[in-house]
């Protein structure tokens, strides 16, 4: 029988499993993302000896692992980035902006940190990047459109009394 039909068994044919995707460039953090890292890798390592302890089959646990090392990892190359002064805009200021006529609040976070839909903007986003190191009143070139941002307020972020941050 050709090599070509013979089948050794079904785990030649599964899809490969890769590790969780590291987004590229420093892993620069506040201290709320470097906090939100160190809990997911506390979340994680309880999850893989929950199930390791429950006995769960062997892709639960591999799956588990993935995570734990991505979370690991974001733990042991986090940078904390100091304050920022609030003069102009840097990573952990939040920023008031006007785009399209429409103005808005974000603030600059890391990429492990960031969610759009609630304002938090990673550092390494081309809106972020458009604007860093620009002060109130300054404009700034963005999606290939000359002085697209009007930057309207610089502050450092603040956190409120649930350990969100507060808008403007």
């Amino acid at each position: 029988m050709s090599v070509a039909f013979r089948r050794e068994s079904d785990d030649e044919h599964l899809e490969p499993v890769f590790e969780l995707p590291i987004p590229p460039g420093p892993n620069l953090v506040t201290e709320r993302g470097l906090a939100l890292i160190r809990a997911q890798v506390e979340a994680c390592e309880d999850k893989v000896q929950a199930l390791l302890a429950a006995g769960a089959e062997e892709a639960e646990v591999k799956k588990a692992r993935r995570e734990q090392r991505y979370w690991s990892t974001r733990a042991a190359t986090a940078e904390l980035m100091p304050a920022p002064g609030g003069e102009a805009v840097a990573f952990g200021c939040s920023v008031q902006f006007r785009l399209n006529g429409k103005a808005r609040w974000i603030t600059i976070v890391g990429d492990d940190e960031a969610d759009p839909a609630a304002g938090l903007i990673a550092w390494s986003a081309p809106l972020a990047r458009a604007m860093m190191e620009a002060e109130e009143g300054e404009l700034a070139d963005f999606g290939g459109k000359a002085e697209a941002i009007e930057v309207l307020a610089v502050r450092p972020a603040r956190l409120d009394a649930q350990g969100a941050y507060a808008g403007g």
